[in-house]
């Protein structure tokens, strides 16, 4: 959760600070708060905090006016205490010479524990948080003579639970110390000329940085302009050197203008202007094309070929070897690694299963060398998936992980990696990460399967996949009929989506979708199960979304359709247009271009995304910024 951002250098700290936290406002927007150090120290440590999104800092930064070339900011995911000013980050212990500043990200589980010693020392709390016994722990241990750096190994000593910590001191304002324990969301330090900065996200730094230092589990660096230092929390030196930073554009958060606004049935703006452009949500379902063929590129067989991933670092002979694959993930990863456990059973025949991360090490998982274990998260950052992969690790198991994020802990824990190069994507909700997770679970399938010569991982089915990009263009042309149904759809008070086979995790992610997007209560079921409980909730007008492309499960589909009609419910129908039998069954259909039935799940994700936005727009909710919600879910 939470984006910390951080700079140190010849140029003026404020505005690179507010430029990096609107980037990272994707991770949390409760609240947001920078600190700079005064030039020359001479005023101390300036800290401006406010309530609610970025424009709400904005403004007192404008008033306040903080000056100097050395700072750190932080936008907040609420977890300990409500979104208050006295609630934000950066937390402050002490003052004048003697004051420590700290930005986190994680939450200290001992934290109850901690404010009882530091209250019976001294210490006076301000906030409800857990993370300001940080800043008091840091300021005594330096009241004990240590120096920053020190007094953060500490202070590190004593945190339970998985923590990311940017800390500076008064006494010490052009340095920055930054710490991580824990499967906490990941730190990254770029070096520049003559400066340095640190962030939550690689894509933050990557406009300024020539080379990145990624932070692991137990690590401490000192960031001063000229340098960075990294030890562990003994202070013994790290001897790992810096990666180069990536220049890709498609990670910068620099979002070109997306479409232009135009108007809605109702009036209103189908792409309401945010800065420049639209939603974020809609220039990046818009995206699609472009970004499938980007996850594509490079990995589809010449004429006649069967996929292989050359950049995929685990031999064929271990492909043949594997007797299990496990999928994890949480969220639109999970639903994405369910739709992934089907290909790879399907497409390389070897026996696969889907784990939720959060539950994966509770269970005491019987995997071993013989397991290959792939993990979804697209940003290689969610602390679940990483507790679930270490303990995959300490079993012996080996592991692919698909992200979207280069140099994330996932692709450092894991043994291969596999980018699904969406680009970055600033909207909340995962749009083009699905699709784009989907697509490489898809190649990941055919790979497998020619590693172990299975025919039905052959060129037929990458040749099905080339024509994915146009496909989806395809489905994203018929969008004014799915803000149509939007507007026949936008005051129902629940939804329930169905599907069977490869469509049943897509009507788990619809109704995902729906309700971060829309605040609506949605639930998605398999569509056999219905009649062992959620028909109940059938009356007359509740919509039901049935996912029903043309092929062998249509019939039994179409059957649950007639009985959610005979019980008096709304039947809105998502097939593909060579599919007949729905005239007079459904209330409203909503059609995708015929395609072969393995790739139904990619394609039909358009209407469900499309949907959701338009019924989140209509009811004029922040679908970009939906409330309680962020992009990377870095706490347990």
């Amino acid at each position: 959760m939470c984006g910390i951002f951080g700079y140190t250098g010849p140029r003026p700290a404020t505005p690179l600070l507010l430029e990096g936290l609107a980037g990272l406002e994707y991770r949390g927007y409760d609240s947001a708060g920078i600190c700079v150090a005064s030039a020359g120290g001479g005023a101390g440590l300036q800290v401006v905090r406010a309530a609610g999104k970025l424009p709400a800092l904005r403004e007192r930064v404008e008033a306040e006016r903080p000056q100097g070339r050395t700072g750190m900011g932080h936008t907040r995911w609420a977890t300990h205490g409500p979104p208050t000013e006295a609630n934000a980050q950066p937390l402050v212990s002490g003052e004048g010479r003697g004051q420590v500043v700290t930005v986190q990200n994680g939450i200290v589980e001992n934290h109850a524990e901690l404010r009882n010693e530091l209250s019976g020392l001294g210490f006076s709390f301000a906030s409800d948080t857990d993370a300001e016994c940080i800043p008091h722990l840091i300021r005594h241990y330096m009241s004990e003579g240590m120096d920053l750096a020190g007094a953060v190994r500490s202070a590190a000593g004593r945190l339970r639970g998985a923590n990311a910590v940017v800390a500076m001191a008064a006494g010490e304002p052009d340095r920055m110390v930054a710490m991580r324990i824990g499967h906490a969301g990941g730190l990254v330090i770029g070096a520049g000329s003559g400066e340095a900065l640190v962030a939550s996200d690689l894509a933050a730094i990557s406009p300024h940085a020539r080379s990145v230092h990624y932070l692991g589990a137990g690590e401490v660096a000192e960031i001063t302009a000229g340098a960075v230092t990294l030890t562990d929390l003994s202070g013994s030196p790290v001897a790992r050197p810096p990666s180069r930073a990536p220049q890709d554009p498609a990670r910068s958060f620099a979002v070109a203008p997306g479409p232009a606004a135009r108007p809605s049935r109702n009036g209103s703006s189908a792409h309401r202007p945010q800065g420049s452009g639209g939603h974020f949500m809609i220039r990046e379902i818009d995206e699609q094309p472009e970004a499938l063929a980007r996850a594509l590129e490079g990995r589809m067989p010449a004429p006649g070929g069967a996929v292989r991933l050359g950049e995929l670092s685990i031999p064929d002979e271990y492909l043949r070897s594997v007797g299990r694959v496990v999928l994890i993930g949480m969220g639109t990863s999970l639903h994405a690694a369910m739709v992934g456990r089907m290909w790879i059973e399907n497409l390389a025949m070897v026996p696969a299963e889907v784990d939720n991360s959060s539950e994966f090490r509770y269970r005491r998982p019987v995997i071993d060398e013989r397991t290959l274990v792939i993990s979804v998260s697209q940003s290689g950052e969610t602390a679940d998936t990483l507790a679930a992969m270490e303990e995959a690790r300490a079993r012996g198991a080996v592991q692919v992980t698909l992200s979207n994020a280069e140099g994330s802990h996932a692709t450092r824990i894991a043994d291969a990696a596999l980018p699904i190069r969406a680009g970055a994507e600033l909207g909340v909700a995962a749009t083009k990460t699905f699709t784009c997770s989907l697509t490489a679970l898809y190649l990941l399938a055919l790979h497998i399967g020619r590693a172990r010569g299975v025919s039905a991982g052959g060129a037929d089915a990458a040749a099905d996949l080339a024509r994915l990009p146009e496909l989806v263009r395809g489905a994203l042309g018929r969008q004014d009929r799915c803000e149509e149904v939007a507007g026949r759809y936008k005051d129902a008070g629940n939804f329930l989506y169905l599907g069977r086979g490869l469509s049943f995790p897509l009507a788990m992610e619809g109704a995902l979708k729906l309700k971060e997007i829309s605040y609506i209560h949605a639930e998605g079921y398999p569509a056999g199960e219905m009649k062992h409980g959620p028909i109940s909730l059938i009356e007359e007008g509740v919509p039901v979304v049935a996912l029903m492309p043309a092929g062998e499960l249509f019939d039994k589909m179409l059957s649950n359709v007639h009985e959610v009609r005979a019980r008096g419910g709304r039947v809105l129908a998502v097939t593909t247009e060579d599919a007949s039998g729905l005239e007079g069954a459904a209330s409203d259909i909503l059609t995708v271009p015929a395609a072969p039935a393995a790739l139904s799940p990619i394609l039909m994700s358009v209407p469900m995304q499309l949907l959701a936005y338009h019924i989140g727009v209509l009811l004029d909710r922040d679908v970009d910024r939906p409330r309680n919600l962020a992009k990377s879910v870095t706490v347990e």
